[in-house]
């Protein structure tokens, strides 16, 4: 329901609270001018311009207007729009040793120009400055801001002639002009007109700006004579002046090319001159429309003031002020053309007005407006329709009152506190009234710079508390001292606070846009705006002799209803009057600590019932019988009041774009901002008086009961459970925006931003916090935060969407929507929940707990809505438990309320199966995302329930909890939660998940001890996969499958994985620590398979290379992109503990070679057993090499030849090789032998060679046989014990060998020795058990050999004596054959 609206309106002080405001000075010095002597002081004056196109919505100008006040000799200027915010939109000109004339400055505008002309006691100024239409391209602006008019003020050359002249005084003449009116003709030529001091009116002419030309002055006398002025040469005028010709106000009209000077003059007559004839048209004597005017004609009309107005209607209408003492009169009359080019007046009304100081007027098609200042000072504005007034009844201007003298304060209140609250509150005081007063209560030590808010605050606070401490001279005082001299220092800076608030109070000025009506109160410190009031708060604001004359309301179409609720109202003025200072602030402290309203009406009531010594209570009850229906009558005012709506806010589709973006715009500057919200403010204020007092009486209704009531039991009823309930709900809601709309927005840092950015985006709420532009300077409200970012744009979308064809912006009619569309989106009982939604998203956090805390106990509107705000408070102060809380609270309302709604519909995952659901996923993640782990798992388990059917959703929440139990640490709980999960794939996921992250924690005894029913074998699948897929060296997870095996006791698998762990670390990590590694895991397999039965004790081989499968690998190509080969099948190899142990040597050869030589590591790692012998061999660990030829039953051949050729590089080489030798020499075990005599390296090669061949028989002594080869191939003697321990078991093959190397005199030396043996001659050395004899076992000589080494030595000259004697020693050899054959012949 659309607000009903009286004739009234109400003062909203526009003020942005900042300092000084920016005033750039631009200083005009026409050089040769000096001060009048004697000049008149003109009062201060102020007016305004507002652009033609202002009205319309689709214009740069829209609801823009220039504003100025005048003071001695400067001009301040001022460009204002309610759409946009202007830069650099003040300037302060001043002209030296000259004032500014009353009416002195004029603004017009042109296609291309906006043109200020202003005159001065003895100059004429003219700025021309380019139009905003012309500043800007396109004449859509989107911008916030934008450049005012005034912005390149300072490049504008005021000093040339063509923009500035000094007035030319006449002959004998002293004195300044009077009052002035200046403006531009058609032709664009520049008009002065200047009240002479003598009588007259002189008009200066400046040449159009953009044309050369010279300044012209003429001179319009009473007579109708003129003279006219060039060159700047004055002609002396005859006629002595005449005081009564002197003119108190100029007004000017073009009419038909011709320019027609109104002049109302001191001898109280309307003069009208023609520009054009330099003639006066007409005079009339305004007493003829003066009753009772006997006196008044011997008075000078000091106070007489003249206004025009044009219109299309009524012509051109003149409006005279007659200022008597007593009896001030408006007059207006009509311009009427009569016959010959002559002028007449008719008179249309005549108005009266007792104020004693009329300030200024505007005349309007339609009204008058009037300004007053009373005998107290106080300001009195009011406004009368001329036409349709018959009762000459003016209507009603509620202006601001100026702040309390008295601050009200509370026993258990800090006085610095309740000073600071009321000094900077966004109602009472500008902060140049601050600041000024500070720099006084500092003694204007040093000049106050821009300060912020804040900072004003926290300077205010350091001078009154120096102040006091300065005062006091004792150091011991009571508290309650100490308490009287704060309130007494506080109130002292409170006092001049006041008198500089009341002296930038002082109105100048009025205005009243004929394009929008817009009316604004031009004062010395800031702009105040007229607002129409609403029909509810004009009744209670209405002064007593407007009230009790009234006999209808437009609240009530039925008069005898309007009736009863003027009665009604009278009463609740008669209550109002009752109610002390001091119970007034008990209410107050009673709504603000949530008690009952009901309850503390009735506390106020006893009061007022024990403290009437005016019998105010008798009063009141004689007045209520005379109400017919008083339930009917209060339920109308309660319906009023009830800003309650259920319509949806419509949107601007249907629109163009222009008028879009333009409605993008409208109202949208910090001064309508400000306006706007402040009207909510003092609306609300209003109102919450209203219903107190109505609460109260009726209260003193139930008191009274049957005296009053005509209706009786039924009534009371009524009144007890319907309307009081109402009224104390009312009054609830409208101190909740009362108080909303006084608290200032906290600055928030940009930490802050970010995380709440974070938040937003979780909950997917709206991009980007709006944050307004806020000056330093300028303090927001969060009324107004809401206003700017959030409300505006709903609410002209709204009134445009009712009627969108009208692009005229009429103030009353925009203005009222606006602040009761705000209003009803502030009403805590509609279902919109953007207010306490713009708070979160601003991070308004403290007002936000506030707002909430407010409402909480008689709200039943959005209740989950605001316990989810609370959480979100709560979450951003660090207080996470009271905020799990409030989420589970608001959990109920989910699907109630349409914030949760939209909180839960913005879900873009899959759907849950329910609201709440969605709800708690939403909270969850926002939980995550401020890091709560521990109220995510709260949280998670409490949804789990809601979450009965739906399996996916139960799976999410399990994951949930699983993933911050195993962040928190809780591997138990995380393994519970795991085993819970009933989605496979996710519980896989997290089981891989917690072993993955327990072994990088090293938790190891806590994964390997969990029991994993029905999951071992994807813990060992999961385990073997990261093992096969990682670093072995930087990852142990193939010991943990290890410990995991053995644990369960299968030492089979757990040696399969020691082995394959072995044979990589061979592969992959050619280190001697990957080789110890691997010693180390084919021991610890080989233990494994030695702990279980001997047919059990195998295992099978691993596939050999490191080809596993990678998760995620293309199943037909490799890793370059080609097509991988088809895959070959492999047959399964058994590996017994056999197998096992050979490996195991072959390993631990590596690592000990590896040990002595670290370059072999990087090959030993995947040499073969072979390959092994020859690599130790080489590096002289001869140990080794047999135990691996051993181990693999290789030949030792290699062994044995490695050793001899080390002896032999030994016997030749040199120290440096002797010392190296004792190296690997110490790595093989020799027999411990005591020998006293001190042994060379050579010595200890040759007893390790000797110790073998006595150590590793075999067949034929081929050991020997190599070694002997090898060093006979070198060149290298034989040693004796290597010759003696040879021939005693091969002595043909020594033979052989030395017949090979041509060392004849050693084979004839064993071939004699030989058969000597045979005859029994040291037949022990060589392995012959018996000599020759006939009973003996046969024996036999290498006669092939024999042979050779004979055919030899005979086929040399030097051998025939060796030959001779072997030849001999045969002979002999054979006869003692021949003899024994005989003999066993014989035998037998």
């Amino acid at each position: 329901m659309a607000a009903v609206l009286e004739r009234s309106f109400i003062e909203i002080c526009g003020f942005e609270r900042e300092t000084l405001q920016r005033f750039r000075d631009v200083t005009v010095n026409l050089g040769h001018l000096s001060a009048l002597p004697g000049a008149v002081k003109f009062p201060d004056c102020a007016g305004a311009f507002h652009y033609e196109e202002s009205g319309r919505l689709l214009s740069v100008t829209s609801n823009r207007f220039i504003h100025w006040s005048t003071s001695g000799d400067a001009v301040q200027l001022v460009e204002q729009s309610l759409d946009t915010n202007l830069l650099n939109n003040a300037v302060k000109l001043k002209f030296t040793h000259c004032t500014v004339l009353p009416g002195g400055v004029s603004i017009q505008e042109t296609l291309n120009n906006v043109i200020i002309l202003v005159s001065t006691s003895q100059s004429v100024h003219r700025l021309v400055l380019p139009h905003p239409s012309r500043m800007y391209r396109s004449e859509l602006v989107t911008e916030l801001h934008m450049q005012s008019i005034f912005t390149d003020v300072g490049k504008l050359s005021l000093r040339d002639p063509s923009h500035s002249a000094v007035i030319p005084s006449a002959v004998g003449q002293t004195g300044s002009p009077m009052t002035a009116a200046a403006w531009l003709s058609q032709s664009g030529e520049a008009h002065y007109a200047l009240a002479s001091p003598a009588g007259g009116i002189m008009v200066v002419t400046l040449p159009p700006h953009d044309t050369q030309g010279s300044v012209s002055v003429l001179e319009l006398k009473r007579s109708s004579m003129m003279r006219r002025i060039s060159g700047w040469m004055p002609t002396a005028i005859r006629g002595e002046p005449s005081s009564a010709d002197l003119v108190l106000s100029l007004a000017v009209r073009e009419l038909e090319e011709d320019s027609f000077i109104f002049a109302l003059c001191q001898d109280h007559k309307l003069r009208m001159w023609s520009l054009g004839e330099q003639a006066c048209l007409m005079e009339a004597d305004m007493l003829e429309y003066m009753p009772a005017c006997k006196g008044v004609k011997r008075l000078a009309g000091q106070g007489h003031r003249l206004r025009l107005v044009f219109s299309a209607t009524t012509g051109l209408c003149v409006c005279v002020y007659l200022a008597v003492p007593q009896r001030g009169q408006f007059t207006v009359l009509q311009l009427v053309a009569t016959e010959h080019s002559r002028y007449s007046l008719d008179h249309i009304s005549s108005l009266f007005t007792t104020q004693e100081t009329l300030v200024d007027f505007v005349l309007t098609s339609s009204d008058i407006w009037g300004v007053w200042v009373d005998d107290s000072n106080t300001t009195v504005v009011k406004y009368i329709n001329f036409e349709h007034n018959s009762a000459g009844q003016w209507n009603q201007v509620f202006v601001q009152p100026p702040p309390e003298e008295e601050v009200q304060m509370g026993l258990d209140q800090d006085p610095r506190e309740t000073y600071l609250e009321v000094l900077f509150s966004p109602l009472r005081f500008t902060a140049s009234s601050i600041v000024k007063a500070l720099q006084i209560y500092r003694r204007g030590s040093e000049r106050i710079s821009d300060l912020s808010w804040e900072s004003l605050k926290k300077e205010v606070t350091v001078a009154v508390e120096s102040e006091l401490q300065n005062s006091v001279t004792e150091f011991e005082f009571s508290q309650e001292e100490y308490r009287h001299l704060q309130v007494e220092f506080w109130s002292r800076f409170y006092a001049c606070c006041l008198q500089y608030q009341e002296a930038l109070s002082m109105p100048l000025g009025l205005t009243v846009s004929r394009h929008t009506s817009m009316v604004c109160l031009l004062k010395k410190g800031f702009v105040s705006f007229l607002l129409p009031c609403f029909a509810v708060d004009h009744l209670y604001l209405s002064y007593d002799e407007y009230l009790f004359t009234e006999e209808e309301t437009p609240i009530t179409e039925d008069p005898e209803v309007g009736r009863d609720v003027l009665q009604l109202v009278q009463c609740l003025r008669l209550v109002s009057d009752a109610v002390s200072g001091e119970m007034a602030f008990e209410m107050e402290k009673a709504l603000e600590h949530l008690q009952s309203p009901a309850r503390a009406a009735e506390l106020v009531l006893e009061n007022m019932l024990s403290n009437d010594n005016d019998n105010v209570i008798e009063d009141i009850q004689n007045k209520l019988q005379d109400i017919r229906n008083p339930m009917v009558a209060m339920m109308v005012l309660l319906r009023e009041m009830d800003l309650e709506s259920d319509s949806e806010l419509d949107s601007e589709a249907g629109q163009s774009l222009n008028t879009r973006i333009s409605l993008s715009q409208l109202y949208g500057s910090s001064s309508a901002a400000s306006v706007v919200c402040q009207a909510v403010c003092h609306m609300t204020m209003t109102r919450a008086l209203f219903c107190r007092d109505l609460l109260i009486l009726q209260k003193l209704y139930l008191r009274f009961g049957d005296n009053v009531f005509l209706g009786g039991g039924a009534q009371l009823l009524q009144l007890q459970q319907e309307l009081i309930p109402r009224s104390a709900h009312l009054l609830s809601s409208y101190y909740l925006l009362k108080n909303i709309s006084q608290t200032l927005a906290s600055s928030v840092p940009m930490d802050i931003i970010d995380a709440n950015l974070q938040n937003l985006t979780v909950l997917e709420l709206s991009d980007t916090p709006s944050l307004s532009s806020r000056s330093a300077l300028s303090p927001q409200t969060v009324v107004e935060l809401f206003y700017q970012t959030t409300a505006r744009k709903i609410i002209i979308s709204k009134i445009y969407s009712q009627q969108q064809s009208s692009a005229l912006l009429h103030w009353s009619h925009m203005i009222s929507n606006v602040v009761h569309l705000l209003a009803q989106l502030l009403w805590p009982s509609n279902p919109g929940f953007q207010f306490p939604e713009c708070l979160m998203a601003n991070c308004q956090y403290t007002q936000l707990q506030e707002y909430v805390r407010l409402i909480g106990p008689w709200c039943q509107m959005n209740i989950g809505s605001c316990r989810f705000m609370l959480g979100q408070c709560y979450l951003s102060n660090g207080e996470g438990q009271k905020a799990l809380q409030c989420f589970q609270e608001a959990a109920t309302e989910v699907e109630k309320e349409d914030f949760l709604v939209r909180l839960t519909g913005a879900e873009e995952e899959e759907a849950a199966s329910t609201p709440r659901l969605q709800y708690y996923n939403k909270v969850l993640r926002l939980l995550e995302g401020v890091a709560l782990p521990e109220l995510v798992i709260q949280l998670a388990s409490l949804a789990i329930t809601e979450a009965d059917n739906d399996v996916n959703s139960q799976a999410a929440l399990w994951t949930r909890i699983f993933k911050h139990h195993l962040d928190l640490g809780h591997n138990s709980e995380a393994y519970e939660a795991l085993t819970q999960n009933p989605d496979c794939s996710m519980r896989l996921d997290c089981l891989r998940q917690l072993v993955v992250v327990l072994c990088e924690r090293s938790q190891l005894q806590d994964l390997v001890q969990f029991p994993y029913v029905s999951l071992h074998d994807e813990v060992v699948g999961i385990i073997e996969s990261r093992a096969r897929g990682l670093d072995l060296l930087s990852h142990n997870y193939y010991e943990l499958l290890y410990a995991f095996h053995i644990n369960r006791h299968n030492y089979r698998k757990a040696g399969t994985v020691m082995f394959e762990f072995g044979m990589r670390l061979g592969r992959e990590v050619r280190t001697r620590l990957g080789l110890q590694k691997q010693v180390n895991c084919y021991l610890t397999a080989l233990n494994c398979l030695r702990l279980i039965r001997p047919e059990y004790a195998w295992i099978v081989q691993p596939a050999a290379g490191a080809v596993y499968e990678r998760p995620g690998a293309s199943p037909k190509r490799n890793s370059d992109g080609e097509f991988a080969s088809e895959p070959v099948k492999r047959q399964v190899e058994i590996l017994e503990l056999k197998d096992l142990e050979k490996e195991y040597i072959l390993s631990r050869s590596r690592l000990t070679l590896a040990q002595h030589h670290p370059p072999s590591a990087a090959i030993a790692g995947s040499a073969s057993a072979a390959d092994m012998v020859a690599l130790l061999g080489q590096t002289g660990l001869f140990d080794s090499a047999l135990a691996v030829c051993q181990t693999f039953k290789l030949s030792l051949m290699p062994v044995f030849e490695g050793l001899t050729f080390k002896c032999i590089r030994l016997q030749f080489g040199g120290e440096e090789i002797q010392n190296e030798a004792w190296s690997w020499l110490a790595a093989n075990q020799l027999s411990s032998i005591v020998n006293t005599k001190e042994s060379s390296a050579t010595d200890e090669a040759w007893r390790l060679l000797a110790s073998y061949l006595d150590r590793y028989t075999s067949a034929n002594a081929q050991y020997h046989h190599c070694v002997i080869n090898k060093l006979l191939s070198h060149g290298v003697p034989l040693p004796d014990w290597l010759v003696t321990s040879y021939k005693a078991v091969d002595a043909a093959s020594l033979l052989r060998l030395f017949l090979n190397f041509d060392l004849l005199d050693a084979a004839a030396e064993l071939v004699l020795e030989y058969v000597d043996a045979l005859q029994g001659k040291g037949h022990q050395y060589f392995g012959i058990e018996g000599p020759l004899s006939a009973t003996a076992s046969s024996i036999w000589l290498p006669y092939t050999s024999i042979d050779q080494l004979l055919q030899t030595l005979n086929e040399t000259q030097t051998n025939s004596r060796v030959y001779n004697k072997v030849r001999d020693k045969l002979d002999d050899y054979h006869k003692l054959v021949q003899q024994t054959t005989k003999q066993r012949l014989i035998a037998r």
